[in-house]
């Protein structure tokens, strides 16, 4: 589990389901770097895919509702970035249905979703935590 407490936004819905994420990449890491047939392990990577697709548009929708509530200035760069991401995880999913993902190009994106999470939730989304306290500190 790469979660760490530095991660924290300050909101609690928010920091639930950046753990959530992380737990299921975490996972989905496992099973690509797992052993045993690439066949055997493909079941679980689809479920992963389809779980990311879902989960990513809620999550996405929560914060960028959360971000509107408190008035973030950078909303507008926040949601293109969440809208690239998505893309890139359909896309994958697409890749994989049509069975032109083989394992090493799995990995290759769960490397990119990792650093990808990493970045974002480490950086872009503590700015939001950082807003929302310096306003409150205001008020």
């Amino acid at each position: 589990m790469m979660w760490k407490d530095s991660y924290k936004v300050g909101v609690e819905l928010i920091d639930d389901q950046h753990k959530e994420l992380f737990r299921r990449l975490s996972e989905f890491f496992k099973v690509i770097r797992g052993d045993g047939s690439w066949e055997d392990r493909m079941a679980k990577v689809k479920e992963t895919l389809e779980f990311m697709q879902e989960y990513v548009i809620i999550h996405f929708h929560d914060e960028e509702t959360y971000q509107e509530e408190i008035g973030f200035p950078d909303l507008e760069n926040h949601k293109f970035i969440h809208e690239k991401f998505k893309k890139e995880i359909s896309d994958c999913a697409k890749t994989f249905e049509a069975g032109e993902m083989d394992e090493d190009k799995m990995q290759e994106f769960g490397g990119k979703l990792m650093t990808w999470l990493i970045m974002h939730v480490g950086k872009a989304d503590q700015q939001i935590g950082e807003y929302a306290r310096a306003k409150e500190g205001q008020a």
